[in-house]
């Protein structure tokens, strides 16, 4: 989620549970620099010593991957790809998906009916089904922008329970199917597999903490039923072809009816208190009361499956993958055929996870047992360069089976699993047994006290204030075994400005003044083994983000560490989601709360209000892009 919107969701959330300034990670990375060997070794995988100079924009090497001319930074309220390659938007907030839907209102902000309608709000993660000839978009809608769907209204707040349902429904997930047309890319109204997943939709709590006393509610007593999936941030593919849409910051819509009710030290932990971010969801549904309701939280902060093949599917929300601000879930058979799930928590001072199944896949048996059992591990980073994975038993953390899957976050602490500055996207690469995650920034390192009143020191993998850049680390399990206990670790690049600082905050080796960017969040790999890399960082283009422009997406070579940017969103966006076509034609794009403080008025233009939208990218030759 952005950290721009008109509330602050993760100082809000801090309020509630105050975060440490620094990380262990940050500590381990300090202690790896000052090691000559370290220097020498593990780092040098593709980060510092044995990288060359980026090429400077406009040029290609003989030997380059990329099919591409790298692109300037920009402050223009429009998307810039490079010479060759084109964009179009193929579905808006609020396009109806179906026939009888209404077409959407610059002036009301519509209905929540015309919302339950239609595409939701600011999109996220997302992949693409190929299935029957037909080619299947499912997409996050993380969040709604209260400033905008509710901009009609004094203060860009909610007036009436209509508003809040209509904030509720722009929630979820969408599927819609898309056609390709002489015209370009357009959604297929009225298809059999277009479908809204809202707050309102009914799931099935699967895993170990079905039935637990904790997941009981007065609705659902029997805790195996739940309703609604919200705040879903990044996805997931399965191998047998079913969509993981990853809850995040489920926290910030619940409240209580007392505003000085206490919520429990385990709701604190995840930042549950007696007041949401202001969409008052309470007001139209008792469940998101922690007063008369206080295991609802518990129900949510899950990865719900979704098969987009079916449209009368009930999703289901896999507790054995444990209960996070889950970003997004990356999913690797082994060589041995089990399956393996690579997940961050996207919050300052939390863990990095991996979830190994007990069984085995085949295609053609049955799946649902791999989700179902297996182990939850959180890993632990050594500053020798060498890593291990930390089970989150039940001997190990103290705490039942049920328990560990609810209460994730304290298991991981009870192992000591390292503390990660902000875990978010992680993506594997195809070609070989390599994972990349994405650590977006730490703004408070060495410059927020913390409750002892005490500054930590600045260190870390960006040994700078704040860290406000961000670094993508990398690990290969020994022996190329995604089951091994044990891993090597690197950073395969340390975000920053050389423009305006000569020290470490002018990035790594492979940072350059052509290709600079800050905040790292969305990753994913393409078929042919390049890292796509989107950013989620500040856009102000001044002081320490002097030069940087907008939020970008660049591509990385992970054999020699070139960076280059190859898109650049329009004003006060976010780039996060990617997926593309089964040709591997085009490239799909999310861009996320454009406009979220007043100055876009993109996709449409002139005064029009601004709204999320997914596009399509395409070479002008027609040629493979991905």
């Amino acid at each position: 989620m952005s950290d721009h919107d008109e509330l602050s969701f993760d100082d809000f959330d801090e309020q509630v549970n105050p975060r440490p300034e620094g990380c262990e990670f940050d500590d381990v990375v300090e202690a790896a620099l000052s090691r000559r060997a370290f220097m020498g070794g593990v780092l040098t995988l593709g980060c510092f010593a044995t990288l060359g100079a980026s090429l400077p924009t406009g040029t290609k090497a003989e030997t380059s991957r990329f099919a591409f001319d790298a692109i300037a930074t920009s402050t223009e309220d429009t998307i810039i790809v490079p010479p060759g390659f084109k964009s179009e938007v193929v579905v808006r907030w609020a396009d109806p998906l179906w026939s009888d839907g209404v077409e959407f209102d610059g002036e009301t902000r519509g209905t929540a009916a015309a919302q339950a309608r239609a595409f939701g709000d600011n999109t996220d993660g997302m992949e693409i089904f190929a299935h029957e000839g037909r080619t299947l978009l499912v997409v996050n809608n993380e969040y709604t922008n209260r400033s905008i769907i509710w901009g009609n209204r004094p203060g860009g707040k909610a007036e009436t329970d209509d508003d809040v349902e209509k904030g509720m429904l722009a929630h979820g997930v969408t599927v819609v199917e898309l056609a390709h047309a002489e015209t370009g890319w357009g959604i297929v109204k009225d298809s059999p597999f277009n479908r809204r997943i809202t707050p309102r939709t009914e799931m099935a709590i699967t895993g170990p903490a079905a039935g637990h006393d904790l997941v009981k509610t007065e609705a659902d007593p029997t805790g195996t039923k739940t309703w609604g999936t919200w705040n879903n941030c990044g996805s997931g593919t399965t191998p047998w072809g079913t969509y993981l849409a990853c809850e995040e910051n489920f926290n910030g819509y619940f409240s209580a009816t007392e505003e000085d009710h206490k919520v429990t030290d385990e709701h604190k932990r995840y930042g549950i208190s007696s007041q949401d971010w202001g969409y008052g969801w309470a007001r139209i549904d008792h469940r998101f009361d922690v007063l008369k309701n206080p295991n609802e939280p518990n129900r949510a902060g899950y990865v719900v499956e979704i098969d987009p093949r079916d449209p009368q599917s009930t999703p289901k929300k896999r507790t054995a993958l444990g209960r996070l601000k889950h970003e997004n879930a990356e999913c690797v058979i082994n060589s041995d055929g089990r399956l393996v799930i690579y997940m961050g928590d996207d919050e300052r001072s939390e863990f990095l996870y991996r979830y190994i199944s007990d069984g085995v896949y085949a295609p053609g048996v049955d799946t649902d047992d791999l989700m179902e059992n297996g182990t939850l591990y959180a890993a632990k980073f050594f500053d020798t360069g060498a890593g291990e994975w930390l089970a989150l038993s039940e001997d190990a953390t103290g705490m039942s089976k049920p328990e560990i899957c609810i209460h994730t976050r304290q298991a991981a602490s009870k192992v000591g699993a390292t503390t990660m500055d902000r875990p978010e996207w992680v993506t594997a690469n195809p070609n070989k047994a390599e994972v990349y995650c994405a650590l977006t920034n730490n703004k408070n390192r060495g410059v927020k006290p913390n409750k002892g009143g005490d500054l930590t020191p600045v260190e870390g993998p960006n040994p700078r204030e704040g860290n406000k850049y961000g670094q993508i680390v990398r690990w290969r399990p020994n022996g190329g075994d995604h089951t091994a206990e044990g891993f090597a670790w690197d950073l395969y690049v340390l975000a920053g400005n050389p423009t305006v600082h000569d020290d470490d905050r002018a990035g790594s080796d492979n940072v350059t003044a052509n290709n600079m960017f800050n905040s790292p969040d969305g990753l994913a790999f393409d078929s042919t083994g390049l890292l796509w890399i989107q950013t989620d960082g500040k856009y102000s283009n001044a002081g320490d983000f002097a030069g940087q422009g907008n939020n970008q997406m660049l591509a990385g070579d992970p054999v020699t560490g070139e960076i280059r940017r190859f898109l650049v969103g329009p004003n006060e966006s976010e780039v996060t989601g990617l997926c593309w076509s089964a040709d591997k034609r085009t490239m799909f794009v999310g861009i996320q709360h454009p406009g979220e403080k007043g100055d876009s008025h993109w996709p449409d233009g002139g005064n029009s209000v601004p709204r999320s939208a997914i596009i399509a990218v395409t070479r002008d030759d027609g040629g493979l892009l991905g």
